[in-house]
């Protein structure tokens, strides 16, 4: 059974109308305060979610290069007290933008110490190249940044930046390292690291991920090709109610993954298949020790298809799901769960169903969902829903709290 224990929705107020259905929604949450961060706004609670005040991502901080574009990531880390917001800027004449990776003791206003990254920061070669896609996650000593980098439309390769959580903390000159490979991208950090962060990103034609790890103490990455059940990275129909196919958008990247209890968990969304009438959620748990397979969880339905998993654990270990459902019978619906170890299935329940279909057949890229600081059996995850409407304006994002 998931128990949703409190749910807020954000109003226009809060988002200064500046939603979309491509909304990317991120939450960071202390003890009393929550950031919530979507295209192309920012909603900050000093009280939990009774009040909301909308922070301008395009306004708060200078502007640098072409300004604020799009994607953004938020993370509350309790170790070192500190509020963590990764910001992506529009490429410039040159075809180049940055990142910009703000730190604040205070959140909300501020203050914010910010450290901006340009391609050509990592290497001098990079240049005419744009980050894209952003993913963040913390280990015991470091904060993680993994970014696509392209070269006009051209994927070219993807990076990760760890960044001493120490030096970050006391907003000094960061000792940042990075690593990149050409062989896959989109890479998604694992959610409940501890002194080793795993990463991957999947294979398609070669029936794998490509998984790797790098531990805190370390400066060398390891890697390795993982088999796994062959999935379709190509079939994504879904038609709502109205016809509208909501999955246009939709790819095989992984948008969930967790470490617990010894394994290792990763989720992505695989077209339709045989004895699978719509495109599922795809999931593989392997032993972190071996890295055998353990099994395969995927999440699918008969009468709709599933999307955008995102994924953590609790403090006890526990898997918590954040994803999105929709099709023949259901508006897309911004629904959470939590992987049942004794039944060995997803047990969910619906958050917010759309009224609506989205008029450019579009949604995602990503949601979120971590482990709650202050409930050892909770998470906090962020979603959203058409309501009254199919404009971008009808978008109405929607943290919640869900237990098990």
């Amino acid at each position: 059974m998931v128990s949703i224990t409190e749910s807020l929705r954000l109003n226009d107020l809060a988002t200064g109308t500046r939603t979309s259905t491509i909304n990317e929604p991120s939450v960071a949450h202390s003890t009393r305060a929550i950031l919530v961060t979507g295209n192309w706004y920012a909603s900050w609670s000093p009280d939990a979610g009774r009040t909301w005040q909308h922070l301008d991502p395009f306004t708060l901080f200078p502007a640098t290069g072409a300004g604020f574009c799009c994607d953004q990531l938020v993370l509350y880390v309790p170790k070192v007290r500190l509020w963590i917001w990764l910001l992506q800027y529009s490429e410039n004449s040159s075809g180049e933008n940055i990142v910009r990776l703000a730190v604040s003791r205070t959140g909300g206003l501020g203050p914010w110490q910010w450290w901006d990254l340009r391609p050509t920061d990592l290497s001098s070669s990079w240049s005419g190249q744009w980050f894209d896609y952003p993913d963040l996650a913390v280990s015991d000593d470091h904060l993680w940044v993994s970014l696509n980098l392209f070269a006009g439309n051209r994927w070219t390769r993807a990076v990760v930046v760890r960044y001493p959580l120490a030096q970050l903390s006391r907003a000094q000159p960061v000792d940042r390292r990075h690593w990149s490979t050409t062989s896959v991208g989109s890479l998604r950090f694992t959610a409940g690291a501890e002194s080793t962060m795993w990463f991957a990103g999947t294979v398609a034609h070669r029936r794998q991920l490509r998984l790797h790890r790098w531990d805190d103490a370390d400066d060398d990455v390891t890697s390795w090709d993982v088999p796994v059940t062959a999935w379709n990275d190509r079939d994504y129909t879904s038609a709502c109610p109205d016809g509208t196919n909501w999955l246009l958008r939709q790819d095989d990247r992984i948008t969930g993954a967790w470490r617990a209890g010894g394994q290792l968990g990763f989720l992505w969304a695989a077209g339709r298949a045989a004895g699978r009438p719509h495109p599922f959620i795809r999931g593989v748990v392997l032993d972190e020790e071996s890295l055998e397979l353990v099994h395969e969880p995927d999440l699918w339905s008969e009468q709709g298809a599933w999307a955008y998993p995102a994924s953590a654990p609790h403090r006890r270990g526990a898997v918590g799901l954040a994803a999105v459902f929709g099709g023949p019978t259901a508006f897309p619906t911004f629904t959470v769960g939590t992987w049942d170890e004794t039944a060995a299935q997803w047990r969910t329940t619906p958050v917010a169903a759309s009224t609506h279909s989205p008029p450019d057949q579009s949604w995602g890229d990503y949601l979120t969902v971590r482990r709650h600081i202050r409930r050892s059996t909770s998470w906090i995850a962020s979603g959203f829903s058409l309501q009254g409407g199919s404009s971008r304006r009808h978008i109405e994002p929607e943290v919640v709290t869900f237990r098990a």
